[in-house]
């Protein structure tokens, strides 16, 4: 396995897992492939005036940031931050999804060692937002099937996870050429329901795994752009039924990724996860104990970031605190608190062009 640049350390697993009680998350949805469906009418009106106009050929760029789902080098999916070109802001979902087009003319505003996924000519025909649904529908025409049956599921997965990151959002249906498919065109692939994050994102499926005693875990290891610029891959995993999601998904991250993948570890070999806790008012405190580091070092950003970005995940809508070795003023390479409790970046992997 690499190890990561900022940390220059070597990886092995020990890990002491302590119980937490948190809600769980279900395993992506599985049943018979089903038939394209016709619109209902009311739906295909709601499309049609969502039709996407925005301008492709303007460079001019939105002061916000947008985070979509793009393929690295080594063929994972990662969150990059962008700024999207302008347009109507109803319209910005839809520029979002067409920055996942490969070859788009957006191209020269995506960082260096990222591609999108959707095949070449896919254009975005309308998007819909049913807010008491909390459901994105999407249309592509139909360049969208011209696809190759092994990208099936990164495709999925990069529209999902984008449209996922808007406030809102939790489920996502996706049509092509007029008609809600319930299942991919090219693999088949079931959607019969909407898509959640449930999904999951860069799967590892262990050999001789049964889904029916597992469920997915999310976490966030490391890699490095042909630029030398680092971010963050999620990747989902498979861990027992009867292991708390926070904890299970602490233990992958210190296991670290798999030899050769691309993929580099954010905590030492000798990390030991003390205990997970969870306070009255909504924060989750992970106690780790590492000999590497003594009273008063900071730790490498990457490593707290790392552990943020994965506790959030699979308990969305709380805080994080880190305590290092009993000591509770962590205070990492960038000068953050992190003994103090810290939301979720609202952005991930802003990496300059």
């Amino acid at each position: 396995m690499r190890i990561s640049r900022l940390l220059r350390i070597t990886a092995m697993c020990s890990i002491l897992a302590v119980p937490l009680v948190l809600s769980g998350c279900g395993l992506f949805g599985a049943g018979p492939a089903a038939q394209i469906d016709p619109p209902p009418s009311d739906i295909e009106t709601q499309m049609l005036q969502s039709l996407e106009s925005s301008d492709q050929t303007s460079l001019e760029l939105e002061e916000s940031l947008s985070t979509v789902y793009l393929q690295d080098e080594q063929g994972w999916l990662a969150p990059v931050s962008l700024h999207l070109p302008s347009g109507e802001a109803q319209s910005r979902v839809g520029r979002q999804l067409e920055m996942l087009v490969k070859d788009s003319p957006y191209q020269a505003l995506i960082p260096s060692g990222f591609s999108g996924v959707l095949p070449a000519g896919t254009q975005v025909e309308a998007v819909t937002i049913k807010e008491d649904e909390k459901l994105a529908m999407v249309e592509f025409n139909q360049a969208f099937g011209g696809y190759d049956a092994a990208d099936e599921r990164k495709i999925m997965e990069a529209v999902t996870w984008t449209l996922l990151g808007n406030e809102g959002v939790e489920k996502v249906q996706i049509w092509m050429a007029g008609a809600k498919l319930n299942e991919m065109p090219v693999g088949k692939t079931p959607m019969d329901r909407p898509l959640t994050r449930a999904l999951g994102i860069n799967l590892e499926l262990g050999e001789g795994m049964s889904f029916s005693q597992t469920r997915p875990v999310t976490l966030y290891f490391a890699a490095t752009n042909p630029d030398g610029a680092p971010y963050y891959v999620p990747v989902t995993r498979f861990v027992s039924t009867g292991k708390n999601a926070v904890t299970a998904a602490l233990g992958e991250l210190i296991e670290g990724p798999v030899k050769g993948n691309g993929l580099e570890s954010v905590l030492t070999g000798g990390t030991v996860l003390k205990a997970v806790e969870l306070s009255e008012d909504g924060v989750i405190t992970v106690s780790l104990e590492d000999d590497m580091f003594e009273a008063g070092d900071k730790p490498p950003a990457q490593m707290l970031q790392s552990l943020v970005l994965t506790v959030t995940e699979n308990a969305q809508n709380y805080k994080v605190r880190v305590w290092l070795n009993g000591q509770k003023n962590v205070v990492g390479m960038d000068n953050q608190q992190y003994g103090e409790p810290v939301l979720r970046p609202a952005n991930i992997n802003e990496i300059k062009l």
